[in-house]
């Protein structure tokens, strides 16, 4: 009988130490469970951490589509960039910007998300944190002083370089603003900010430019300072002036004394070698794009091009692309190659004309019959003989308004009266 009992006893506690376990169990699977419940549905407030201290913000909202799955909406202004590509395992999430290399990796929470922004050709890492349930970009420190809406002449002076002119045009609604610098080069895409006491701030993140401009205003003048990510800074000065124009863009590029046709023979990503001789191009308006998929100016031309060529379809029209990138390998400028093709709906020949860097002295010597390549993208217009018609340098895209609409016209007209020739 004691027997009996000293074992009912010892199955007893038994069984309790079991269920005590199983409680354990469950607890630490559920403090697991409450850990990873995924990204938090709703606007976000992200700060990139750059050099003398500055804080670059910008906003995103989380969409949450199930499964796993989210979809986050990434806004400048006007602008909103859909990014579909986002990893999330345990308390680690990775937000992979399209098209470009760009990413945000970082560890999360229902209010934080912790980590850096990598661009890994470019060996480049930037901290960045984002807070749940903040909407405002940056916050007012009091009513502005002054209203900066209209045109400003503006000088950019970096450290190491030399100083370049630039045009910015801008919007300002009680202390909101927004608009755009634009350069020789093209346009620092879409900048929203405030304006407070006597103190105007602006930003922009498209995945892989992080700008962040400051300035102290007065009615006439601003001083400020520029900085592009955490690897460069330039100070800058501004002067209203509603009359001031850039140079011609059509001017700043030109073929050298002796030339009149483009030659070049580059690969595909399938390693077959395209030159404008090749018969796929004979009597046709060509329109050749030295580009980069690195470049936001290049894609919003790529955007425009393809676009244009589905809106505007003639047999006799084709557009060739020469990609200069900052890939290491060929084998990882070809992929991002076949990454720009596939998101955007390239159809037409990107080839890869230069990999691991970018710089224009080499761009230079592969296109010898150019004065110079000034920036990406420069874009030519070949006649069906050949010959070049018109160069453009740089891009002026959506975020120029009036001068993108302006630009499209024209180049429809140009293109029109090559097709009829």
């Amino acid at each position: 009988m004691v027997v009996s009992i000293c074992a009912q006893l010892f199955i007893v506690n038994n069984m309790k130490r079991i269920f005590l376990m199983f409680l354990l169990v469950i607890v630490i699977i559920g403090c697991r469970q409450s850990a990873t419940v995924g990204l938090t549905e709703g606007y976000w407030l992200s700060e990139l951490q750059l050099g003398d201290n500055q804080l670059l913000p910008f906003n995103f909202k989380v969409v949450v589509l199930g499964n796993g799955e989210y979809n986050i909406e990434l806004y400048n202004a006007e602008e909103i960039i859909l990014i579909d590509e986002i990893q999330v395992l345990g308390d680690s999430v990775v937000i992979k910007m399209p098209v470009f290399e760009g990413y945000l990796a970082g560890k999360y929470n229902e209010k934080e998300i912790n980590g850096k922004f990598i661009k890994e050709n470019e060996e480049r890492v930037v901290p960045f944190r984002a807070v749940h349930g903040i909407k405002e970009r940056f916050k007012s420190n009091g009513i502005p002083n002054t209203n900066i809406s209209g045109d400003w002449e503006v000088e950019f002076k970096p450290e190491n370089g030399e100083s370049y002119m630039a045009k910015g045009t801008f919007r300002q609604v009680d202390d909101k603003v927004t608009g755009t610098f634009r350069t020789a080069n093209g346009d620092y895409r879409f900048l929203e900010g405030i304006n407070s006491a006597d103190t105007v701030k602006f930003s922009t993140f498209d995945g892989t430019h992080a700008y962040l401009f400051k300035a102290k205003t007065t009615d006439t003048s601003m001083l400020g300072v520029f900085y592009s990510g955490n690897h460069s800074k330039e100070n800058f000065v501004a002067k209203r002036n509603e009359n001031y124009e850039l140079p011609n863009t059509e001017a700043l590029t030109y073929m050298k004394k002796g030339y009149d046709k483009l030659s070049f023979s580059f690969p595909d990503t399938k390693g077959n070698l395209v030159s404008l001789g090749d018969p796929a191009f004979k009597d046709k308006v060509v329109v050749v794009q030295i580009m980069g998929t690195w470049c936001p100016n290049c894609l919003d031309e790529t955007k425009f091009l393809v676009e244009y060529l589905k809106k505007h379809p003639n047999k006799k029209l084709a557009v060739i692309a020469l990609a200069f990138e900052y890939a290491k390998t060929k084998e990882a400028a070809h992929k991002s190659i076949d990454r720009l093709r596939e998101r955007i709906g390239v159809e037409y020949p990107v080839l890869l004309a230069q990999y691991g860097g970018i710089d224009k002295q080499r761009a230079e010597k592969k296109l010898p019959m150019l004065n110079h390549v000034l920036s990406f993208p420069t874009t030519l217009v070949v006649n069906k003989m050949g010959n070049v018609e018109k160069i453009y340098t740089g891009f002026n895209g959506p975020a120029t308004g009036s001068i993108y609409d302006s630009f499209k016209k024209d180049f429809h007209s140009f293109i029109l009266q090559l097709l009829e020739a």
